[in-house]
């Protein structure tokens, strides 16, 4: 199933993606996609409902989780990113967080004041949907919702140069965009063979896949479970691909104007317009 809220003239309203592309309202049973409707009873009992027969509904895509809890997210676990960023392999997941709203798949991207090198990194998104604390590698998949498409977007000045830890730099209103859908983990034959990419205002700038993680969705899930418990709706970041803004030669920065794409295999697109700050 693929889920989702959509922004109509009546207000944000629950859905879903039928097999045909059309978004159907989930309303008459449930009131909103939210973070008690992304645990395994709950997506079981969506599971069984007739998408065809409910009414279709146009619109703007929201955050498709009402609720979301937590960001947290993993730097550097692509080789072939590390590879580009000529950084040595990490030997566990490095684990950090965003300290952002999450906003939606056709949001703007907002250059914070002060930014100079807001960057770009398209990502699979984790969405947990049951509790998890010190769980196995062999059983973390057991407590994935679903999965999406993620924007880590970054200010590279704020994270590398100002000092102290990457959240600064990883946490400015409209940093965390997600969607256009949450895709349950039942339509996802393998998380860690996936195609990636990412264009700037037409450009392609980043090709990938989840094949070349560092470390798993299994072990990231598994990693972080051990130190911190993870609930429904927290939502865990699993790092980028190769050619991110400060890779490319000469480095590129997003710029009010600029167009960004990203899509991942199976899991959707999403484009949002590149603004300035004001205020």
């Amino acid at each position: 199933m693929k889920l989702c809220r959509i922004r109509t003239v009546d207000g944000i309203k629950p859905a879903a993606m039928d097999a045909n592309g059309d978004i159907r309202d989930l309303s008459a049973h449930i009131d909103d996609v939210s973070t008690g409707q992304i645990t395994p009873e709950a997506l079981n009992r969506m599971a069984a409902i007739d998408l065809g027969a409910l009414p279709k509904i146009t619109g703007t895509p929201a955050p498709f989780l009402s609720d979301v809890r937590r960001v947290f997210c993993i730097g550097l676990n692509y080789y072939d990113h590390a590879a580009e960023m000529g950084m040595a392999i990490p030997e566990h997941p490095i684990l950090f967080m965003k300290a952002c709203d999450v906003t939606g798949p056709v949001d703007p991207i907002v250059i914070p004041k002060g930014a100079t090198k807001t960057d770009w990194e398209v990502e699979l998104g984790v969405a947990i949907g049951s509790r998890a604390l010190h769980v196995a590698e062999a059983d973390a998949l057991d407590h994935v919702a679903g999965y999406f498409v993620a924007n880590d977007v970054s200010e590279r000045h704020f994270q590398t140069e100002l000092g102290g830890q990457w959240v600064k730099g990883k946490s400015a209103d409209s940093f965390a965009p997600i969607g256009p859908y949450l895709v349950t983990k039942d339509e996802v034959a393998d998380p860690q063979n996936l195609s990636m990419s990412l264009d700037v205002s037409g450009q392609r700038m980043q090709t990938g896949s989840t094949a070349t993680m560092i470390f798993s969705v299994r072990q990231i899930v598994a990693h972080v479970s051990q130190f911190i418990t993870l609930h429904p709706g927290d939502l865990i970041l699993t790092g980028t691909p190769p050619g991110v803004g400060g890779g490319q030669k000469p480095p590129r920065f997003l710029r009010a104007g600029d167009v960004v794409t990203a899509e991942i295999e199976g899991l959707g697109k999403m484009r949002q317009q590149v603004v300035a700050f004001e205020g």
